[in-house]
Protein backbone atom coordinates (compact mmCIF):
# COMPACT_ATOMS: atom_id res chain seq x y z
CA UNK A 1 0.00 0.00 0.00
CA UNK A 2 0.98 3.64 -0.54
CA UNK A 3 0.61 5.27 2.86
CA UNK A 4 0.84 8.95 3.75
CA UNK A 5 1.46 9.90 7.40
CA UNK A 6 0.92 13.45 8.64
CA UNK A 7 2.99 13.99 11.78
CA UNK A 8 6.37 12.63 12.90
CA UNK A 9 5.94 12.43 16.66
CA UNK A 10 5.95 9.19 18.61
CA UNK A 11 2.92 7.81 16.76
CA UNK A 12 4.06 8.92 13.32
CA UNK A 13 7.56 7.52 13.61
CA UNK A 14 6.42 4.25 15.14
CA UNK A 15 3.82 3.80 12.41
CA UNK A 16 6.38 4.56 9.70
CA UNK A 17 8.89 2.14 11.21
CA UNK A 18 6.38 -0.70 11.50
CA UNK A 19 4.70 -0.19 8.14
CA UNK A 20 7.95 0.16 6.20
CA UNK A 21 9.24 -3.06 7.75
CA UNK A 22 6.01 -4.74 6.62
CA UNK A 23 6.78 -3.74 3.02
CA UNK A 24 4.51 -0.73 2.52
CA UNK A 25 5.56 2.47 0.74
CA UNK A 26 5.46 5.14 3.45
CA UNK A 27 5.77 8.92 3.14
CA UNK A 28 5.84 11.10 6.27
CA UNK A 29 5.20 14.86 6.39
CA UNK A 30 6.21 17.03 9.34
CA UNK A 31 7.00 20.74 9.80
CA UNK A 32 10.09 20.00 11.94
CA UNK A 33 13.47 20.64 10.34
CA UNK A 34 14.63 17.04 10.77
CA UNK A 35 14.47 13.88 12.86
CA UNK A 36 16.76 14.95 15.70
CA UNK A 37 15.72 16.74 18.87
CA UNK A 38 15.97 20.54 18.81
CA UNK A 39 19.14 21.92 20.34
CA UNK A 40 19.06 23.19 23.90
CA UNK A 41 17.62 26.68 24.04
CA UNK A 42 15.71 26.29 20.76
CA UNK A 43 12.55 24.79 22.19
CA UNK A 44 9.40 26.85 21.91
CA UNK A 45 6.62 27.90 19.61
CA UNK A 46 9.03 29.20 16.96
CA UNK A 47 10.53 25.72 16.39
CA UNK A 48 7.95 22.94 15.95
CA UNK A 49 8.92 19.71 17.64
CA UNK A 50 7.18 16.58 18.81
CA UNK A 51 5.79 16.53 22.33
CA UNK A 52 7.55 13.18 22.76
CA UNK A 53 10.90 14.96 22.91
CA UNK A 54 9.76 16.77 26.07
CA UNK A 55 9.09 13.64 28.08
CA UNK A 56 10.92 11.45 30.54
CA UNK A 57 9.66 8.35 28.71
CA UNK A 58 8.32 6.52 31.77
CA UNK A 59 6.34 3.35 31.08
CA UNK A 60 4.25 3.18 34.24
CA UNK A 61 0.97 1.34 33.70
CA UNK A 62 0.63 0.52 37.38
CA UNK A 63 1.39 4.02 38.67
CA UNK A 64 -0.91 5.59 36.08
CA UNK A 65 -3.89 3.74 37.55
CA UNK A 66 -4.07 6.76 39.83
CA UNK A 67 -4.98 8.89 36.78
CA UNK A 68 -6.53 6.38 34.38
CA UNK A 69 -8.45 3.14 34.53
CA UNK A 70 -7.68 -0.54 34.03
CA UNK A 71 -8.04 -0.27 30.26
CA UNK A 72 -5.21 2.26 30.20
CA UNK A 73 -3.13 -0.15 32.31
CA UNK A 74 -3.92 -3.01 29.94
CA UNK A 75 -2.67 -1.00 26.97
CA UNK A 76 0.35 0.11 28.95
CA UNK A 77 1.46 -3.40 29.87
CA UNK A 78 1.16 -4.44 26.24
CA UNK A 79 3.12 -1.38 25.14
CA UNK A 80 5.93 -2.29 27.51
CA UNK A 81 6.38 -5.60 25.72
CA UNK A 82 6.12 -3.93 22.32
CA UNK A 83 8.73 -1.24 23.14
CA UNK A 84 11.04 -4.00 24.30
CA UNK A 85 10.58 -5.74 20.94
CA UNK A 86 11.34 -2.48 19.11
CA UNK A 87 14.54 -1.96 21.10
CA UNK A 88 15.62 -5.56 20.54
CA UNK A 89 15.04 -5.22 16.79
CA UNK A 90 17.11 -2.04 16.64
CA UNK A 91 19.91 -3.60 18.68
CA UNK A 92 19.94 -6.53 16.24
CA UNK A 93 20.35 -4.00 13.41
CA UNK A 94 23.41 -2.41 15.01
CA UNK A 95 22.03 0.24 17.35
CA UNK A 96 24.31 0.65 20.35
CA UNK A 97 22.54 3.51 22.13
CA UNK A 98 20.43 2.47 25.15
CA UNK A 99 16.77 2.87 24.18
CA UNK A 100 14.81 0.87 26.75
CA UNK A 101 15.16 -0.16 30.40
CA UNK A 102 12.89 -2.27 32.60
CA UNK A 103 13.92 -2.36 36.23
CA UNK A 104 10.64 -1.41 37.89
CA UNK A 105 10.00 1.98 39.44
CA UNK A 106 9.60 3.40 42.92
CA UNK A 107 6.90 5.34 44.70
CA UNK A 108 8.18 7.29 47.70
CA UNK A 109 6.60 9.58 50.30
CA UNK A 110 7.77 11.65 53.23
CA UNK A 111 6.37 10.73 56.61
CA UNK A 112 4.11 13.77 56.80
CA UNK A 113 2.45 12.73 53.54
CA UNK A 114 1.94 9.06 54.35
CA UNK A 115 -1.85 9.42 54.56
CA UNK A 116 -2.09 10.88 51.07
CA UNK A 117 0.29 8.20 49.79
CA UNK A 118 -1.82 5.41 51.23
CA UNK A 119 -4.91 6.75 49.48
CA UNK A 120 -3.03 6.61 46.18
CA UNK A 121 -1.76 3.10 46.90
CA UNK A 122 -5.27 1.90 47.68
CA UNK A 123 -6.26 2.82 44.14
CA UNK A 124 -3.34 0.85 42.72
CA UNK A 125 -3.88 -2.38 44.62
CA UNK A 126 -4.76 -5.10 42.09
CA UNK A 127 -7.22 -2.97 40.13
CA UNK A 128 -9.35 -5.57 38.32
CA UNK A 129 -9.35 -5.72 34.55
CA UNK A 130 -11.08 -8.60 32.76
CA UNK A 131 -9.02 -7.84 29.64
CA UNK A 132 -5.67 -8.65 31.27
CA UNK A 133 -4.44 -12.20 30.76
CA UNK A 134 -2.96 -12.26 34.25
CA UNK A 135 -3.19 -10.33 37.48
CA UNK A 136 -0.85 -7.33 37.34
CA UNK A 137 1.72 -6.89 40.09
CA UNK A 138 0.95 -4.80 43.15
CA UNK A 139 3.13 -2.19 44.85
CA UNK A 140 5.60 -3.90 47.17
CA UNK A 141 6.38 -2.02 50.42
CA UNK A 142 10.10 -1.66 51.12
CA UNK A 143 11.69 -1.22 54.51
CA UNK A 144 14.69 1.05 54.91
CA UNK A 145 17.22 -1.74 54.33
CA UNK A 146 15.53 -2.90 51.12
CA UNK A 147 15.22 0.67 49.84
CA UNK A 148 18.88 1.38 50.55
CA UNK A 149 19.81 -1.84 48.75
CA UNK A 150 17.86 -0.80 45.66
CA UNK A 151 18.59 2.94 45.61
CA UNK A 152 21.26 4.06 48.10
CA UNK A 153 21.04 7.71 46.99
CA UNK A 154 17.48 8.16 48.24
CA UNK A 155 16.97 10.14 51.44
CA UNK A 156 16.74 8.08 54.63
CA UNK A 157 13.35 7.96 56.28
CA UNK A 158 11.33 7.84 53.05
CA UNK A 159 8.42 5.44 52.82
CA UNK A 160 8.81 3.47 49.58
CA UNK A 161 7.07 0.93 47.36
CA UNK A 162 8.48 -0.98 44.40
CA UNK A 163 6.34 -1.24 41.26
CA UNK A 164 7.69 -4.39 39.55
CA UNK A 165 7.82 -4.58 35.77
CA UNK A 166 7.59 -0.89 35.00
CA UNK A 167 10.18 0.64 32.71
CA UNK A 168 11.27 3.57 30.61
CA UNK A 169 12.36 4.51 27.12
CA UNK A 170 15.07 7.05 26.29
CA UNK A 171 12.65 9.39 24.57
CA UNK A 172 14.94 11.62 22.52
CA UNK A 173 17.19 8.77 21.41
CA UNK A 174 14.30 6.46 20.52
CA UNK A 175 12.51 9.11 18.48
CA UNK A 176 15.65 9.59 16.42
CA UNK A 177 16.29 5.84 16.13
CA UNK A 178 12.77 5.21 14.79
CA UNK A 179 13.62 7.50 11.88
CA UNK A 180 17.16 6.23 11.33
CA UNK A 181 16.12 2.57 11.34
CA UNK A 182 13.30 3.10 8.82
CA UNK A 183 15.47 3.98 5.80
CA UNK A 184 12.87 3.00 3.22
CA UNK A 185 10.53 5.69 4.50
CA UNK A 186 10.34 8.92 2.50
CA UNK A 187 10.71 11.60 5.20
CA UNK A 188 9.45 15.03 4.13
CA UNK A 189 10.84 17.38 6.79
CA UNK A 190 9.96 21.05 6.90
CA UNK A 191 6.67 20.37 5.12
CA UNK A 192 3.40 21.71 6.50
CA UNK A 193 0.18 19.78 5.86
CA UNK A 194 -2.72 22.08 5.06
CA UNK A 195 -5.58 19.59 5.06
CA UNK A 196 -6.42 15.90 4.96
CA UNK A 197 -9.13 13.86 3.29
CA UNK A 198 -9.60 10.15 2.70
CA UNK A 199 -6.78 9.10 0.37
CA UNK A 200 -5.41 12.64 -0.04
CA UNK A 201 -2.97 15.00 1.69
CA UNK A 202 -2.87 18.64 0.64
CA UNK A 203 0.30 20.51 1.52
CA UNK A 204 0.68 24.18 2.42
CA UNK A 205 1.96 24.93 -1.08
CA UNK A 206 -1.31 23.61 -2.54
CA UNK A 207 0.18 20.35 -3.82
CA UNK A 208 -2.30 17.46 -3.35
CA UNK A 209 -0.96 13.91 -3.08
CA UNK A 210 -2.92 10.67 -3.37
CA UNK A 211 -2.44 7.63 -1.12
CA UNK A 212 -4.21 4.35 -0.47
CA UNK A 213 -4.44 5.36 3.18
CA UNK A 214 -3.82 8.66 4.95
CA UNK A 215 -2.88 8.54 8.66
CA UNK A 216 -3.33 11.69 10.72
CA UNK A 217 -1.15 11.76 13.85
CA UNK A 218 -0.39 15.49 13.97
CA UNK A 219 -1.19 16.07 17.63
CA UNK A 220 -2.42 19.64 18.05
CA UNK A 221 -1.86 20.16 14.35
CA UNK A 222 -5.08 18.19 13.75
CA UNK A 223 -7.20 21.12 14.92
CA UNK A 224 -9.90 22.15 14.05
CA UNK A 225 -10.87 18.70 12.73
CA UNK A 226 -10.55 17.33 16.28
CA UNK A 227 -11.54 19.17 19.49
CA UNK A 228 -8.04 19.06 20.96
CA UNK A 229 -6.49 21.25 23.62
CA UNK A 230 -2.88 21.63 24.65
CA UNK A 231 -1.86 20.79 28.22
CA UNK A 232 1.42 22.39 29.21
CA UNK A 233 4.15 20.22 30.71
CA UNK A 234 7.53 21.33 32.03
CA UNK A 235 10.68 19.34 32.77
CA UNK A 236 14.16 20.11 34.06
CA UNK A 237 17.34 18.29 33.03
CA UNK A 238 20.04 17.95 35.71
CA UNK A 239 23.59 16.61 35.56
CA UNK A 240 24.96 15.02 38.72
CA UNK A 241 28.09 12.91 38.39
CA UNK A 242 28.37 10.06 40.84
CA UNK A 243 24.75 10.06 42.00
CA UNK A 244 23.45 6.49 41.60
CA UNK A 245 19.85 6.00 40.49
CA UNK A 246 18.74 2.91 38.57
CA UNK A 247 15.00 3.37 38.13
CA UNK A 248 12.36 6.14 37.94
CA UNK A 249 11.14 7.53 41.26
CA UNK A 250 7.77 9.19 41.85
CA UNK A 251 7.17 11.34 44.90
CA UNK A 252 3.68 10.90 46.36
CA UNK A 253 2.64 14.30 47.62
CA UNK A 254 -0.82 15.79 48.24
CA UNK A 255 -0.08 18.72 45.90
CA UNK A 256 2.81 17.81 43.58
CA UNK A 257 3.24 14.96 41.13
CA UNK A 258 7.00 14.88 40.74
CA UNK A 259 9.16 12.22 39.15
CA UNK A 260 12.92 11.81 38.86
CA UNK A 261 14.09 9.67 35.96
CA UNK A 262 17.72 8.59 35.41
CA UNK A 263 19.21 8.89 31.95
CA UNK A 264 22.61 7.80 30.57
CA UNK A 265 25.49 10.16 31.13
CA UNK A 266 24.73 11.10 34.76
CA UNK A 267 21.61 12.96 33.65
CA UNK A 268 18.28 13.19 35.47
CA UNK A 269 14.92 14.36 34.15
CA UNK A 270 12.70 16.02 36.75
CA UNK A 271 9.04 16.71 35.99
CA UNK A 272 6.28 17.12 35.40
CA UNK A 273 3.93 19.97 35.81
CA UNK A 274 0.49 19.64 34.26
CA UNK A 275 -1.03 23.02 33.49
CA UNK A 276 -4.25 23.77 31.62
CA UNK A 277 -2.53 26.30 29.42
CA UNK A 278 -1.26 26.49 25.85
CA UNK A 279 1.52 28.88 26.82
CA UNK A 280 4.84 27.79 25.31
CA UNK A 281 7.01 30.33 27.08
CA UNK A 282 9.98 29.16 29.19
CA UNK A 283 9.55 27.27 32.46
CA UNK A 284 8.12 29.42 35.26
CA UNK A 285 9.94 30.22 38.49
CA UNK A 286 7.22 28.48 40.53
CA UNK A 287 7.50 25.24 38.56
CA UNK A 288 11.30 25.27 38.65
CA UNK A 289 11.45 25.86 42.41
CA UNK A 290 8.81 23.24 43.23
CA UNK A 291 10.24 20.57 40.95
CA UNK A 292 13.83 21.02 42.06
CA UNK A 293 12.97 21.31 45.76
CA UNK A 294 10.96 18.07 45.56
CA UNK A 295 13.81 16.31 43.72
CA UNK A 296 16.33 17.49 46.32
CA UNK A 297 14.11 16.24 49.15
CA UNK A 298 14.13 12.76 47.60
CA UNK A 299 17.81 12.65 46.55
CA UNK A 300 19.85 15.00 48.78
CA UNK A 301 22.97 14.60 46.60
CA UNK A 302 21.19 16.49 43.83
CA UNK A 303 21.97 19.68 45.78
CA UNK A 304 25.18 19.93 43.77
CA UNK A 305 23.60 18.95 40.45
CA UNK A 306 23.99 21.35 37.56
CA UNK A 307 20.93 22.55 35.65
CA UNK A 308 21.45 21.51 32.03
CA UNK A 309 18.27 23.04 30.65
CA UNK A 310 14.54 23.44 31.17
CA UNK A 311 11.84 22.96 28.57
CA UNK A 312 8.10 23.15 28.12
CA UNK A 313 5.78 21.61 25.57
CA UNK A 314 2.09 20.91 24.98
CA UNK A 315 0.45 17.51 25.22
CA UNK A 316 -2.52 16.99 22.86
CA UNK A 317 -5.64 16.04 24.83
CA UNK A 318 -9.27 15.42 23.95
CA UNK A 319 -12.04 16.79 26.21
CA UNK A 320 -12.19 13.50 28.14
CA UNK A 321 -8.37 13.03 28.16
CA UNK A 322 -8.85 9.64 26.49
CA UNK A 323 -7.06 8.59 23.28
CA UNK A 324 -9.05 9.00 20.08
CA UNK A 325 -8.98 6.55 17.16
CA UNK A 326 -11.16 7.22 14.14
CA UNK A 327 -11.28 5.34 10.86
CA UNK A 328 -13.16 5.85 7.63
CA UNK A 329 -12.15 4.32 4.29
CA UNK A 330 -8.90 5.94 3.23
CA UNK A 331 -8.29 7.86 6.48
CA UNK A 332 -7.10 6.87 9.98
CA UNK A 333 -6.73 9.32 12.87
CA UNK A 334 -4.98 8.59 16.18
CA UNK A 335 -4.67 11.46 18.64
CA UNK A 336 -5.28 12.75 22.15
CA UNK A 337 -2.74 10.62 24.02
CA UNK A 338 -2.44 13.39 26.66
CA UNK A 339 0.25 12.51 29.20
CA UNK A 340 0.41 8.86 28.10
CA UNK A 341 2.00 9.14 24.66
CA UNK A 342 4.96 6.84 25.23
CA UNK A 343 2.93 4.50 27.43
CA UNK A 344 0.09 3.93 24.96
CA UNK A 345 1.52 4.46 21.47
CA UNK A 346 2.63 0.90 20.56
CA UNK A 347 -0.59 -0.76 21.71
CA UNK A 348 -2.81 1.83 20.01
CA UNK A 349 -0.82 1.53 16.79
CA UNK A 350 -1.10 -2.24 16.86
CA UNK A 351 -4.85 -2.11 17.56
CA UNK A 352 -5.48 0.33 14.73
CA UNK A 353 -3.42 -1.57 12.16
CA UNK A 354 -4.97 -4.90 13.10
CA UNK A 355 -8.44 -3.42 12.64
CA UNK A 356 -7.38 -2.27 9.19
CA UNK A 357 -6.08 -5.75 8.38
CA UNK A 358 -2.57 -4.53 7.54
CA UNK A 359 -0.69 -5.69 10.64
CA UNK A 360 -1.71 -9.21 11.65
CA UNK A 361 1.12 -9.71 14.18
CA UNK A 362 -0.28 -10.91 17.53
CA UNK A 363 0.19 -8.83 20.64
CA UNK A 364 2.83 -10.01 23.13
CA UNK A 365 1.17 -11.51 26.21
CA UNK A 366 1.28 -9.76 29.57
CA UNK A 367 3.39 -11.73 32.01
CA UNK A 368 3.48 -10.55 35.65
CA UNK A 369 6.93 -9.98 37.09
CA UNK A 370 8.07 -11.99 40.10
CA UNK A 371 8.58 -9.81 43.22
CA UNK A 372 12.37 -9.93 43.53
CA UNK A 373 14.71 -7.22 44.76
CA UNK A 374 17.77 -8.57 42.94
CA UNK A 375 18.22 -10.13 39.51
CA UNK A 376 14.53 -9.76 38.70
CA UNK A 377 13.48 -10.92 35.23
CA UNK A 378 12.46 -7.30 34.52
CA UNK A 379 15.99 -5.94 35.15
CA UNK A 380 17.04 -5.29 31.57
CA UNK A 381 18.48 -2.50 29.48
CA UNK A 382 18.39 -2.42 25.68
Amino acid sequence: MRLGIAGAGVLGRLLAWRLARAGHAVTVFDPAAGPVAPATGQLGSAVPHAAGFTAAGMLSPLAELDNGGPDLARLGWRSLALWREVAEAMRAEGNTTPLFAQRGSLLVAHGADLGAARRVLARLQNTPSPLLAATPPSPQPLDQAALTQLEPALAPGLHAWLLPGEGQVMARELLQALAVHAPRVHWCWGVQVQSLAPGRITLADGNALAFDLVIDVRGLGARPELPLRGVRGEIIWLHAAGVPLQRPVRLLHPRHKVYIVPRPGNLFVVGASELESEDLSPVSLRSAVELMAAAHSVIPELAEARIVHMEANLRPAMPDNAPHIEHVPGLLRINGLFRHGWLLAPALVQNALEQLGIDPAPAPPFVPIAPMLQSAPSDVTL
